[in-house]
């Protein structure tokens, strides 16, 4: 489920980073009195009555054309208003109404987006407080406190209640596949290649992609819908605007997906920006293929591949349970594999374990291997059962949680994968005590 992104805009100094700060819980974005110190959109997730959104700090949007300083704020606030599915429009209520808030109410008024008026500094509540604000053409402000974390309850009813309606699970029965990597790895190249044609421009250029890009394909009698996203760069790398906002664009085309194609590239192998992205999909709870491209630029011996799949898995522990495929986009070598070991992976993160069968394996288990103890008590596994699929995730009761070492739930997810596959996709465990009765 894409989760929906809310952007704060107002003029310099009206409470914006207070406001973002207050909401998420903790000093994320600078606070201080001077205009002008939020520079870059700072986002963070949130949720409110179980709905989580991205909530997206911008920026003081300023009059001052000739300053480049203010245009690249300007550029960055706009970004964030273009991609926001509801914007909190902030004003200063003390301050009473700026000729920059009736500029600023312009450009969202031709946003046509669910927008909240936000009166923020309003430490009483006071109505006369509201009344010059009208002018705005979006009805009263809602007043709020920032500082004071007054009528924020009500400020993010109103928000969860302006979500629109797509944000709703997915049904459709394609197969969603994220494409993502650092930049310049060859993703955009690969899309070609899979879909047979130029359909996503292809540029040496790092950064060329900038939108994650949804595009269907129909292969051997199967649906997918094939995402191309921006590279994703180190932060102290993503210097412009656009490049800073892909980067959350690249998070939620993996959070909308079934199965993240990690594209490396073979003649720049696995740096640390590549292990980065990789941990996006493995926190995102998502299947994972790893296609290591350009490998015909790789000059080979009969342990190459070997040598590669080995640095990998001792460098991406985390995801050894993915397939690695060496591949060409530019050449062809090995394209006719992708599809297929992505389908593969898929049904595997969409399969379900009947509960017999897991019990049988936990018993086989057990008498293999003594579950770990502490203090004189030792562990003690009741029951398993398989609660949900995308990812799969198995239920453990238990004498004591506490007593579950992450060895033992190593030792356990390893049966599982030996006996029942599960090749591509991560495993979840949940843990709960057995009550008596």
């Amino acid at each position: 489920m894409a989760k929906p992104i809310v952007a704060i805009v107002g003029r310099p100094n009206v409470g914006k980073s207070s406001l973002f700060n207050q909401i998420i819980g903790e000093r994320v974005a600078i606070v201080e009195s001077t205009p002008g110190i939020t520079r870059d959109r700072l986002y963070r997730e949130t949720e409110w009555a179980g709905r989580p959104f991205f909530l997206v700090d911008t920026g003081g949007i300023s009059s001052n054309k000739n300053d480049p300083f203010t245009v690249q704020i300007y550029n960055q606030a706009k970004l964030a208003i273009d991609e926001a599915d509801v914007i909190w429009f902030v004003v200063d209520v003390r301050e009473g109404l700026h000729p920059l808030d009736q500029e600023i109410a312009e450009i969202l008024r031709k946003t046509k987006k669910p927008l909240i008026l936000v009166g923020n500094k309003a430490d009483t509540y006071d109505p006369a407080l509201a009344s010059d604000f009208y002018r705005l053409g979006f009805g009263p402000p809602l007043l709020v406190s920032a500082e004071h974390a007054l009528n924020l309850g009500d400020l993010l009813e109103q928000t969860v209640a302006a979500f629109p309606d797509g944000q709703k699970e997915e049904t459709e029965e394609a197969i969603r596949v994220a494409l993502i990597g650092r930049p310049n790895s060859g993703k955009s190249s690969l899309l070609n290649a899979l879909l047979g044609e130029e359909r996503a421009i292809v540029s040496a250029i790092p950064g060329t992609t900038r939108d994650a890009i949804d595009t269907p394909l129909q292969y051997e009698g199967v649906n997918y819908i094939l995402v191309d996203t921006a590279g994703i760069r180190r932060k102290a790398r993503v210097e412009e605007a656009v490049e800073y906002y892909s980067v959350l664009r690249a998070i939620r085309a993996v959070e909308r997906a079934d199965v993240a194609l990690v594209v490396l590239d073979a003649t720049d192998f696995l740096a640390e920006q590549d292990k980065k992205v990789a941990g996006i999909a493995h926190e995102a709870g998502k299947a994972v293929v790893l296609a290591v491209n350009k490998w015909d630029l790789v000059e080979k011996d009969d342990r190459t591949a070997q040598e590669y799949t080995e640095r990998i898995r001792r460098e991406l522990s985390f995801l050894d349970y993915a397939p690695v495929l060496f591949i060409s986009a530019k050449t062809g070598q090995r394209i006719q594999k992708v599809l297929p070991e992505v389908y593969a992976v898929a049904n595997e993160y969409a399969k379900r374990i009947p509960t017999r069968a897991l019990n049988e394996l936990l018993r086989e288990a057990l008498l293999r291997h003594q579950p770990p103890s502490r203090k004189g008590q030792q562990l003690k596994v009741f029951y398993i059962t398989q609660v949900k699929v995308k990812p799969p995730t198995f239920q453990l009761w238990v004498n004591d949680p506490a007593l579950l070492h992450f060895s033992f739930r190593r030792f356990l997810e390893n049966q599982i994968r030996t006996h029942f596959g599960f090749s591509g996709s991560p495993l979840h465990f949940l843990v709960k005590r057995r009550t008596k009765g």
